[in-house]
C-alpha cells in the first residue's frame, strides 16, 4: 500500500468529504483511480458509469467501510457514522418481517452508542421522517406487504433517521417503473433544498442524474467527469452517454 495514503477527520467546522488524487482496489487490483472531487453541504450529486465502472467502489470508500490506496480523502464536520445509507435492495430486504416503524426506527441504532433502549427522540424521529414521505399511515403495516415504491420510502425515511447531514443512495429506483423514479428523486430534491442535506445517488441512469442532479461524477473505472449537470450534459461525455441511453430506451 502506497505510503501517501491518508485519512482524515475534521469536525471542526461545516460538513465536507473530499478525495484528493484517491484510489481504491480489491487485492492490490486498482477498481477505480484519479478521483478528486468534494460532496459539500446541499449537494445533490448523482454517481453514474456503467456496470463496473467502480460506482459501489467509491461508495464504499466514501462510507468508510474501504480505505483508499493511494490519495487523500479528508471528511470535515462528518464521521462516518452520520452517512445515512439507503443500499440497493435485495430480494431477502424486501422480504422483511417487521413493521413499516421498526424499519425506519432501526436507522436510530447507530445514534444510540451503548445505550439497548430506543429513546423518545428516537422515535419521533421515525415518526416524523415518516411523515414527511408520506408514508406515517403505514406505520402499523408489515414492510414486506408494500409496494416498492413504498419500500423505498420507507427506507429513505431509514437513512433520515440515521443522519441529518448527508444521505447516499444506491440505485434507489432498481426495479421502479418511471413514474415511481420520477418521484423519489423529486423526494430527494425537496430534502436536498429543504433541510440543505447532501444527496449522493449512485445511478446508470444518466438521463434522471441530468434532470435532477446539482452535480455529475461520471466513472470509467477512473474519474471522468466531475461538473454540474448543465456542463455534463453540454460535455462530449455527456452527449455521447445520453445518446446512447436514449437509443437503449427506443
Amino acid at each position: 500500500m502506497s505510503e501517501t495514503c491518508d485519512y482524515s477527520i475534521d469536525s471542526s467546522i461545516d460538513y465536507s468529504i473530499t478525495c484528493d488524487g484517491a484510489a481504491f482496489a480489491y487485492e492490490a487490483q486498482t477498481v477505480v483511480k484519479n478521483l478528486s472531487f468534494s460532496v459539500r453541504k446541499g449537494d445533490y450529486l448523482f454517481i453514474v458509469g456503467e456496470n463496473g465502472s467502480g460506482k459501489s467502489t467509491l461508495i464504499k470508500g466514501l462510507l468508510g467501510l474501504l480505505r483508499p490506496v493511494c490519495g487523500v480523502i479528508t471528511r470535515v464536520g462528518i464521521a462516518a457514522n452520520e452517512i445515512g445509507f439507503l443500499p440497493q435492495q435485495q430480494a431477502a430486504q424486501k422480504d422483511f418481517p417487521a413493521s413499516v416503524f421498526e424499519v425506519a426506527l432501526s436507522g436510530r441504532l447507530g445514534a444510540r452508542g451503548i445505550n439497548p433502549f430506543y429513546s423518545r427522540k428516537d422515535k419521533e424521529a421515525a415518526a416524523a421522517n415518516l411523515a414527511e414521505l408520506g408514508v406515517a399511515n403505514l406505520s402499523s403495516r408489515c414492510f414486506r406487504e408494500l409496494s416498492g415504491g413504498q419500500q423505498q420510502r420507507v427506507l429513505l425515511a431509514r437513512a433520515l433517521c440515521a443522519s441529518a447531514k448527508m444521505i447516499v443512495l444506491d440505485e434507489p429506483a432498481s426495479g421502479l417503473d418511471p413514474l415511481v423514479t420520477a418521484d423519489m428523486y423529486r423526494i430527494l430534491g425537496k430534502l436536498n433544498r429543504e433541510r440543505q442535506m447532501a444527496a449522493i445517488v449512485v445511478s446508470h441512469d444518466i438521463q434522471s442524474a441530468v434532470a435532477f442532479a446539482s452535480r455529475i461524477l461520471h466513472l470509467t473505472n477512473e474519474q471522468s467527469f466531475f461538473a454540474t449537470a448543465d456542463e455534463y450534459r453540454q460535455s462530449a461525455l455527456g452527449a455521447q452517454f445520453l445518446s446512447s441511453q436514449r437509443s437503449n430506451n427506443g
